[in-house]
Order: C-alpha cells, then structure tokens, then sequence
C-alpha cells in the first residue's frame, strides 16, 4: 500500500537545519529553471510552434521534486521568462517577455503549472517508484499541456491549424519523452537512494 505522503528525490537528499533547507530548495528550483531553458533550446524547428526536450524536463523534475517544488520551479521559469530573461524557445530572436508568452507557445507555457503539479502530486504520493504509476500521471499531465496548448492555438489561428500544428505534430515525440521520463526518474532515484 502506497503511503498517502511520500517523500520526493529532492526531500530525501535535503540537508538539516532550516537555512540550508532553504538554500537547497532555492538551488533546486533555479537548476530546474536552467535544465528547462536548456530543454527549450534544444528545438526542431517547426511552424508554428518548435518541438522542445520541455515535457520531458517538466515530467523529470516534476516527478524528483514532487509537487509543491516543481510548481515553484515552473512558476519561477516562467517569471524569468516574463522578466524578459531569454529562456524560452526562439529568445530573443522571436521577442522576449510578455509579448513572446501570449503568442503561440503561450497556452503550452502556462499549462507547465498544472502538469508539474500533477505529476509532483503522484510523485508525493509514491509513484516515483513505479514507471507506469508514474507514466500513467504524466499522461495526464501530457493531455493538459496538449490541451492548453490547443485551446490558444485555436483561438489564435483556428480549430484546424491549432489541431494539426498544435497536437498532431506532438504526440509520437511527447510519448517518446514521457516514456523516457517515466523510466529514468524511478532508475535514478533507486540508484541514488542506494548510495
């Protein structure tokens, strides 16, 4: 039976002591907002919007940071990005700040908070341990990113373009990466706990 709290990667591995707890979770959310700009620049290019490594960073450190820290993080790398910090896809070359978040990749970058929350939630309650309890909460977390993403892309461009370059051309790479995600995490996180 799978206990209703668990700890995460990141819980198990946090020092003692209040302020280095702080500075540990401080240091977490800012690497995971460095891995997510390195997802976003690794890109094939594409229409509308590029296909990233992104799903894959928010499955991976949502699922090691668990719920509350990968919200954080997510939070946090969109505020650089709205800062005008160039750590989304296409920045600067394709604008940077506000005016880059409410074009086409908009609805994709919002939809980051709630699927970190829903795979750090699955990872709170110990699925981290198991790759299809694990992939099965970032499939949900996958068909929220697709769907954010659709719904703005539709109402920018349309139903037709937002269902043919907003979805379609997605969902064999993001399976591919959630699988990948699924797997790693759980194998990571066994091998670290070992040692």
């Amino acid at each position: 039976m799978i206990a209703a709290r668990t700890r995460s990667l990141a819980e198990t591995f946090q020092p003692e002591g209040q302020l280095a707890k702080a500075v540990w979770f401080v240091s977490l959310a800012l690497a995971g907002t460095a891995l997510m700009t390195l997802a976003a620049k690794t890109k094939v290019d594409m229409v509308f919007v590029n296909v990233t490594m992104q799903t894959f960073a928010v499955f991976a450190i949502s699922a090691a940071y668990g719920s509350r820290l990968a919200v954080a993080t997510m939070a946090l790398y969109l505020l650089e990005g709205a800062l005008g910090m160039p750590v989304f896809t296409g920045t600067p070359e394709k604008g940077i700040g506000l005016a880059y978040m409410v074009g086409p990749t908009g609805g994709y970058l919002l939809s980051y908070i709630a699927a970190a929350w829903i795979v750090g939630r699955a990872a709170d309650k110990g699925f981290a341990r198991s790759p299809l309890m694990l992939g099965a909460a970032m499939f949900a977390a996958e068909l929220v990113i697709l769907g954010m993403g659709f719904l703005w892309m539709a109402y920018l461009f349309g139903f037709d373009k937002a269902l043919a370059y907003g979805v379609g051309i997605f969902i064999v790479g993001d399976m591919l990466k959630l699988a990948l995600a699924a797997a790693t995490v759980p194998a990571v996180g066994s091998l670290l706990k070992r040692r």
